[in-house]
Formats: structure tokens, C-alpha cells, sequence
């Protein structure tokens, strides 16, 4: 029997109802059509069958909303896949739905990677490709012919609508239903959600949200009702989540910490035991049916936690179980002796886990992972641009569930101060926060509207004085019967019990409607600016608001699918790998994988050495092209010289003796590329290629011929000549850039030198006294 709760005059009462709660506001009604009246007409006739329609009708318009806010980049651009790692999902769900799903797990992709190659079926979370596939083959099973190109497109917008639902369930459970309308309602639309679910941003996180918030729904209804089947089905969408992300190390650290607490504030009951110990059997043997998985939830520390409070829970639950066995003394003597070996042997583990995690010693000293914009941590400015008002909100939403607290409320808490310190580390983290905090924003604006919108004369009776008030009562004629009270005045206590007064109530109630409106704007301006422009085509805008469309990546990856040969190998950095193996259908070096840290750090000190280094290690990887990101001419910022330093970084990690960050650096500790930049710098193979010609265009009459855009200098080398590469392809826009590795020549040229004449000697013989000449 799920217990709902209604929030009136800032004091949370529970009320318990088999069949139906009271939400908000709204007065109780018979559930169904009652009254003589059978039917819709019936059903209309009662509250409750008002209440329905209209939380479905605002529940269809949230998804809806939260669809159509996704698709700014498809009206704007086209139908077209973003950013990097989508392009790899994408490949290889056109590779599943051509080839099948046996097929897709036994695939090796031999264009990556070169010359390693790379088992994809064992090295992805299979989730987001199976989910597209499925949905375009059931298009395709009722003859709706449809591209899988366009399901991987609109398949993140049509999730964001599953998970508006999913909250506005958990939300219910948590508080009431009031609350869940407007939960669904701002993760429908929050940017915070919206960067990673935009229409063509075929990622993992478009899915997973949707399986993280299932995931706690079942698993809230699990511990409330103590029942079997909702912790099957709450496995069962917790295995949907480890196929589809790796952040299901989330939930499996979560769970545990909810058991862990509920243990430490005396919550244990049966329903707990029951939940915990099935989700986490079940949970264990489903996870490790993923390939990608395998025996790591058995293996590896950030599972280890999960494991140590399901021993935990098995002991305390014996410990019960002792305790109607043994007498009082013995079972005390029992019970502290266990707990104070648990509670060390979890301490140390803690202990461990901690100086031993990858995260933080990971973004410190491993470049690779540092080198990666989304692991920085983030900034204020990310908190309110994402989340805009709710962050100020979501304190108050926290502080009253903890102030009305019970067993699922305590889960909640806890969500949200782990995701508040996690997306504190890692800005990618963002997205795990932003759930918790629509739905605790969503508890303290129901709760503020409830409070402030009610009927006085309707609200509920106030809570039982307590003994001290009754005291007073009886001794009517002492002012101070205690000590530190003070006792009220009959005017006072008139006061206290009158109603709000209606100017209060307008002026609190258009404050919040502001709110709302100022929220819904900025997530429309922030979806509409930042988060709806595919990477891999930019805009431009001239002073009259025209718009101009730059599509130099396209350009490039169409030249080299059109003009290189069809077992062509380019080497790039890995950030664009994915690109180049999804739209020009060739073989590369490295890719956004990242799997091997040596061959990424071969590719950069490749690109930090000067020609002759860097040809002998193209040689050896049998390199035909080379392809950079250029964006001095338009003032592109995220061109490869941005980028460099980390290829410097990267290299100098496996290549100490042979390259060194020092050597790129001013003696000034400056890094610059004019004049008075590094030789070493001027004469690398980066430098060479991203400035070659580059030193006879004048791009205006204000600037010196070589001026570059993107960094505010005038380059320093402008007399750039190559012997082993020549230019194949530069873009319209000079934006990417395309060099041929020379082959080898035949024989190596000899130099031409002019023949030295010695001058002949003459000398005398001694036999015959003729002269002779040598």
C-alpha cells in the first residue's frame, strides 16, 4: 500500500490510501465512475477522474515539449549526426541492422586503429545500438520505411519523453503527484539534460537517463512494498542500464549506500532485506551477461561496496533472527562484537577505495583523460547555465524531505549529495545531477504553491499541541512556567491560527509563476545557441543577421572518401578518428576510443617532431595521409595548434628522452607562434603543416600577410618548404587540411660533384736519364 503525502502550512502529514490519494489541492473522490454513471461521462463527473485527465494532459504536453525543444538543429541544419562519438554508434548500428546482431557482437573493425584493429562486440556498451536497431526493424516489420540514419537522429528526443515520465513516477513516490507534473515538466526542458539528448546527439547518456531514473523508481517502489516483482522488474531495467552506459557504476554504488544508511538509522524491515538482497543476486548474474562487462562486477573496487553491504545486510538480518533466540545480554555482547567488525572492515575498505580511485589520481596525472574538455571540473557558471533557477531551489526541495523524513526520502537525499560532489569533480557529471535536482526543485515549488494557493478554511487540522502548550493551558495564570518559554498571549495565538492574507498569497504566487517563466526562457535560448549546432558543420553570422554555413569537414571527408584509395590509412589526432572512419569510410590511426595510450602517444610525437623524425614513424605505420584542423583563417578555436600541447603532453609520457613541453616553450615560459616562438615549435611537423602557404595570404588590408585569427599573431616561419609530404586537399574555408606522404624514392640521389683534376707529375728515370711523365 504506497503511502502519498501532502505538504499544509509547512508541516508534512502523511496520509495513507488503499485505492487513492489526495494530491495537491485537490479534494479526495471516489476512484472510477461512481454515482450511477458508467463510463467516460461517469468517470468526468467525479474529481478524481478530473485529476487523471489533466496530469495526463500536462504528463503529454511535458514529453512533447521536451521533443520539440530537441529539434532546433534539424530544422536549422538537417537530419545529421553530431559531435564525435555519436559517429561511432552510428557506424556501428548500420553495421548491426545490415549484418546482424550475432555478426555485430563478432565484429573487427579493421579500420581502426591500424595496424591493431578492434574487436567492437567486446568493447562497447550494446544498448544504444540495440535499442535503434529494434525500433527500425519494428518500423520496418509495419512498412514504414524509414532511414536508420533518421531513428539513431530522433532517437535521443523520443527518450527524453520516457524520461519526463520515469521522474514524474519517482517523483510520485517520493512526494506527491503535484510534484512529479512539475518534475517531468523541468527535465523535459533543462539544459543540463538537453546537451546530451539534442535530435542527431546519438550518444549512450540519450538513453541511459532514461534507464537511471526507471531504475530508482522500481527500486523506491521495491523498498516500499517489499515485493519480489517489483525488484525483478527494477534488475531487469538496471540490466537495460549496464548495456547502454558505463555509469551504471552509479546506481551500483547508490543502492547500497540507501541499504548502508537505512541499517545505521534502525530502518532495517523485511521489505528491505528482501529488495536489496534479490536486486543485488539477480542484478550481479544479468550485468555480467554485457561483454563489455563481464566478470568486472565480481572483480574490480567500485563494485566492491555493493558485495560488502549485501554481507552486511545478510549478517544484520541473522543477527535479527538471533535475537528472538538468545537473551538479552548474549545477544548485546553478539551484536556489538559483529558491528564493530563490519563497521572496520567497511571503514577500511572506504580507506581504500579512496586513495586508490582513478578519477582523481586519473585527471591529475594521466594526460589523455585531462586532455578531455568534458573532465574538468566544473564551474559555477556551468551550475546556473545548466540548471538556472533550480539551483537555488533544489536546497529547499532536499531540506524538505530530510525535515519529513522516511525510508525512500533517505534515497533521495543521498542521490543528491553524491551527484552534487560528482558533478563537482567532473563537469560530464552535470548530467547525473541534473535529475535530483528537477525533482527536489519540483518538491519545494509544489510545496511553496501548495502552501500559498490553498484554502485556509480547507486545510487540514494542525498537528496535536504538545505536553509543554497542555502545561500552559493548565496553568494559565504563569507567564514563565519553564524555563526559556514564553508563553503566548490569546491575541497572539489568534493571530498565528488566522490565514494567510491574500495580498501575501498573489504577490508569493506570481514570484513563482516569474520564476518559472524566466527558467522556461533561458532553456530555450541556452537549447536554442549552445546546445542545437552540429560539430561538424558550423554557422556563421554577418552584421545583417545572415547566415553563413561552413561545411569544411563535410568537404574533406567527401574529397578523401572520392580521391584516396579504398584501403587508404590517414593519420590525424584521435579526436576526429570517429569522423573520418563513419563519413569517409577509411582506415585510421587512432580514434575518440582511446584504448591505448602508446599508439595515441606515437601519432603525437609524430606531430611534435620535425619531418624527417616524423616520416621515419609514418613509414612505420605505413601512413598515406595526414589530416589536421586549421583555424587561423576564420578564427576557429578548436583547431590542432589549441590543441597541440597535449600532443606534446601526451607524447613526452611514452617519448621522454625525445620529446620534451619544455622545448615548445619561450625561455619566457611562453607559448607563441610568431617570431618569437620556440625553433622547435616553428620547425614541427603541426606547425609546417597548419601554416604552409598560409604566409602569403593577407586575410584583410588591417593585417600583415600570415596573420592568424585564432591566436592574434603574425606567424613566425613563413618560408614553409616540405620534402616528405606535399598538400593534397585544403577546405573552402581553410579549415581542415589534407597532406600526401611521399613514397619512398627509388634510390637515394647522389651529389653531383665536379671531378677533382690532380696535375700529372714528371720525373726523371735513373737508369735511362728520360724524362717520363706519371
Amino acid at each position: 500500500m504506497a503511502e502519498h503525502h501532502a505538504v499544509s502550512d509547512g508541516k508534512h502529514k502523511a496520509s495513507a490510501n488503499a485505492g487513492s490519494s489526495v494530491h495537491g489541492n485537490s479534494r479526495p473522490g471516489t476512484v472510477g465512475g461512481g454515482g450511477g454513471k458508467g463510463g467516460l461521462s461517469g468517470g468526468l463527473t467525479q474529481p478524481a477522474g478530473w485529476q487523471s485527465l489533466l496530469s495526463f494532459s500536462i504528463l503529454f504536453l511535458a514529453c512533447l515539449a521536451g521533443f520539440s525543444s530537441r529539434l532546433f538543429a534539424v530544422i536549422r541544419f538537417e537530419s545529421i549526426i553530431h559531435e564525435f562519438d555519436p559517429w561511432f554508434n552510428y557506424r556501428s548500428t548500420h553495421h548491426l541492422t545490415t549484418n546482424g546482431f550475432y555478426e555485430f557482437l563478432n565484429w573487427f573493425d579493421e579500420r581502426a586503429w591500424y595496424p591493431l584493429g578492434r574487436i567492437v562486440g567486446g568493447t562497447v556498451y550494446p544498448g544504444l545500438m540495440v535499442t535503434a536497431g529494434l525500433i527500425h526493424y519494428v518500423l520496418n516489420l509495419l512498412h514504414i520505411t524509414v532511414h536508420i540514419r533518421d531513428v539513431c537522429v530522433f532517437l535521443a528526443p523520443v527518450f527524453s519523453g520516457l524520461t519526463a515520465i520515469s521522474t514524474f513516477l519517482l517523483t510520485r513516490e517520493l512526494w506527491n503527484q503535484g510534484a512529479g507534473l512539475l518534475a517531468a515538466c523541468f527535465i523535459a526542458i533543462v539544459p543540463g539534460y538537453i546537451s546530451r539528448s539534442v535530435a542527431g546527439s546519438f550518444d549512450n547518456e540519450g538513453i541511459a537517463i532514461f534507464a537511471l531514473q526507471f531504475t530508482y523508481y522500481l527500486w523506491v517502489k521495491s523498498v516500499k512494498t517489499g515485493s519480489v516483482f517489483w525488484t525483478i522488474g527494477c534488475c531487469l531495467s538496471y540490466f537495460y542500464m549496464v548495456s547502454a552506459w558505463g555509469g551504471y557504476v552509479f546506481i551500483i554504488n547508490l543502492i547500497p549506500l540507501h541499504v548502508f544508511v537505512l541499517l545505521l538509522m534502525q530502518r532495517y524491515s523485511r521489505r528491505v532485506y528482501i529488495a536489496y538482497s534479490t536486486f543485488y543476486i539477480v542484478g550481479l548474474v544479468l550485468s555480467m551477461q554485457i561483454p563489455f562487462v563481464g566478470f568486472q562486477p565480481i572483480r574490480t573496487s567500485e563494485h566492491m561496496a555493493a558485495a560488502g553491504v549485501f554481507a552486511l545486510l545478510q549478517a544484520y538480518a541473522f543477527l535479527q533472527y538471533l535475537k528472538d533466540r538468545l537473551t538479552r545480554q548474549e545477544f548485546q555482547t553478539l551484536f556489538f562484537l559483529g558491528v564493530s567488525i563490519a563497521a572496520g572492515l567497511v571503514f577500511l575498505t572506504v580507506i581504500y577505495l579512496t586513495y586508490t580511485g582513478l578519477s582523481a589520481y586519473a585527471k591529475i596525472h594521466i594526460p589523455i583523460i585531462a586532455s578531455v574538455s568534458e573532465h574538468q571540473p566544473t564551474t559555477w557558471v556551468s551550475f546556473f547555465f545548466d540548471l538556472h533557477i533550480l539551483v537555488c531551489t533544489f536546497p529547499a526541495g532536499l531540506w524538505f524531505c530530510i525535515k519529513n523524513i522516511n525510508d525512500e526520502r533517505v534515497f533521495v537525499a543521498l542521490y543528491a549529495i553524491s551527484a552534487v560532489y560528482f558533478a563537482g569533480v567532473m563537469v560530464r557529471l552535470m548530467l547525473t545531477l541534473t535529475p535530483v535536482v528537477c525533482m527536489l526543485s519540483a518538491v519545494a515549488f509544489s510545496s511553496v504553491f501548495e502552501h500559498y494557493m490553498g484554502d485556509d478554511t480547507k486545510r487540514e487540522k494542525p498537528p496535536a499541541e504538545d505536553s509543554s502548550d497542555e502545561d500552559d493551558k493548565r496553568n494559565s495564570g504563569n507567564l514563565y512556567d519553564k524555563a526559556g518559554k514564553v508563553r503566548k498571549h490569546v491575541s497572539e495565538q489568534e493571530k498565528a491560527e488566522e490565514g494567510l492574507g491574500p495580498n501575501i498569497k498573489s504577490i508569493v504566487t506570481m514570484l513563482m509563476l516569474m520564476l518559472l517563466m524566466m527558467f522556461a526562457v533561458h532553456c530555450t535560448w541556452v537549447t536554442s545557441n549552445a546546445y542545437s549546432s552540429p560539430s561538424v558543420v558550423l554557422a556563421s553570422y554577418n552584421h545583417d543577421g545572415t547566415r553563413n554555413i561552413l561545411d569544411d569537414f563535410r568537404e574533406a571527408y567527401y574529397w578523401l572518401r572520392q580521391n584516396t584509395d579504398e584501403h587508404a590509412r590517414v593519420m590525424s589526432w584521435w579526436d576526429y578518428g570517429y569522423q573520418i572512419a563513419g563519413m569517409a569510410n577509411r582506415t585510421t590511426l587512432v580514434d575518440n576510443n582511446t584504448w591505448n595510450n602508446s599508439h595515441i602517444a606515437l601519432v603525437g610525437k609524430a606531430m611534435s617532431s620535425n619531418e624527417s623524425a616524423a616520416y621515419q614513424i609514418m613509414r612505420s605505420l605505413d601512413v598515406d595521409y595526414v589530416l589536421i584542423i586549421f583555424g587561423g583563417v576564420i578564427g576557429y578555436s578548436g583547431d590542432d595548434i589549441n590543441k597541440f600541447l597535449w600532443m606534446v603532453r601526451i607524447a613526452e609520457g611514452e617519448h621522454p628522452k625525445d620529446i620534451r613541453e619544455s622545448d615548445y616553450f619561450t625561455p619566457q615560459g611562453e607559448f607563441r607562434v610568431d617570431k618569437a616562438g620556440s625553433p622547435t615549435l616553428l620547425n614541427c611537423l603541426m606547425y609546417k603543416m597548419s601554416y604552409y602557404r598560409f604566409g602569403e595570404m593577407q586575410l584583410d588590408f588591417r593585417t600583415p600577410p600570415g596573420f592568424d585569427r585564432t591566436r592574434n599573431a603574425e606567424i613566425g616561419n613563413k618560408d614553409i618548404k616540405f620534402k616528405h609530404l606535399e598538400e593534397a586537399f585544403t577546405s573552402e574555408h581553410w579549415l581542415v587540411r589534407i597532406y600526401k606522404v611521399k613514397n619512398l624514392d627509388n634510390r637515394e640521389p647522389l651529389d653531383h660533384k665536379l671531378r677533382s683534376i690532380v696535375p700529372k707529375q714528371k720525373y726523371t728515370s735513373k737508369k735511362t736519364g728520360v724524362k717520363a711523365e706519371d
